[in-house]
């Protein structure tokens, strides 16, 4: 049961939750193929990997260009004699590429939000469509898409990735059904503040970096920020035997922070 023996292949996975899933999977006895653009170090994860006693190894890829995904899918497939999980983890926030100033609608110039929008919901398309033959043979393929409280909720500053990752959500139900007839399962999680260096980047560009992590911090009922390994643990979950009944779904992985509409601090818990 569980993911041993299931091939993994797990996109923007040098560092974040990419990185930590990778580690978690191979060592519940995934094979695991890492990819990113920064080849030191997700070649150096890929390492740490094989030196724990897992399976691992890392192939330079851009999401958003079909024929380095073309060539990922390939590389895992000769390395493992297949692909039977895609994770759809890369991707990126406005913040990481204009300043303050142009995170706002009135500020942020074109090229920013379609740069964001094709990172996080036209290249999952992208890798889904090319890791689909190899799927196809798989006796258990599924794909796993990296969504975000941000599908459902508003953040400030937050228009671009916002807008992908419901873009993403509504793509992993779709999906679920033009796949369904051939067993393969999609579905999606949506994380709030983990401790990433994209989130870092993010509560950095706001006025005030400590009250505003503060503030996130405050709207989860587990008042702190989540680890890379929770989100990993919850991805392998997605992928494993155990979960063959979950379809098309979105689950959330947020401290509870939008099950409510208050902050802890009215429970005594600041």
């Amino acid at each position: 049961m569980g993911i041993e023996g299931l091939r993994f292949v797990i996109t923007g996975s040098a560092t974040g939750i990419g990185a930590a899933t990778a580690q978690v999977a191979a060592s519940k006895g995934a094979k695991v193929m890492l990819s990113d653009l920064n080849d030191e170090q997700g070649q150096a994860v890929a390492d740490e990997i094989n030196a724990s006693g897992g399976t691992a190894a890392y192939t330079h890829c851009d999401v958003t260009d079909p024929n380095q995904v073309e060539a990922l899918m390939a590389a895992a497939a000769a390395a493992y004699g297949g692909i039977d999980v895609l994770h759809n983890n890369a991707g990126i926030h406005e913040t990481a590429l204009a300043s303050p100033e142009q995170c706002s609608l009135e500020g942020m110039p074109l090229d920013v939000f379609k740069k964001v929008v094709e990172v996080n919901a036209v290249a999952p398309w992208i890798c889904s469509k090319a890791a689909l033959p190899y799927l196809k043979e798989s006796d258990w393929p599924s794909i796993v898409n990296a969504a975000s409280t941000g599908a459902q909720s508003a953040y400030p500053n937050n228009s671009a990735y916002g807008t992908s990752k419901g873009g993403i959500r509504l793509q992993t139900q779709n999906l679920a059904v033009d796949l369904a007839p051939l067993g393969i399962r999609v579905n999606c999680y949506g994380p709030t503040a983990i401790a990433t260096d994209m989130v870092t980047n993010f509560v950095k560009q706001s006025d005030d970096p400590v009250a505003f992590e503060k503030a996130l911090i405050n709207t989860s009922l587990i008042p702190r920020l989540g680890l890379p390994s929770e989100v990993g643990e919850l991805v392998c979950f997605l992928a494993s035997r155990e979960a063959g009944f979950i379809n098309g779904a979105y689950i959330l992985i947020d401290g509870g922070s939008l099950a409510w509409r208050g902050t802890v601090d009215i429970l005594g818990m600041e």
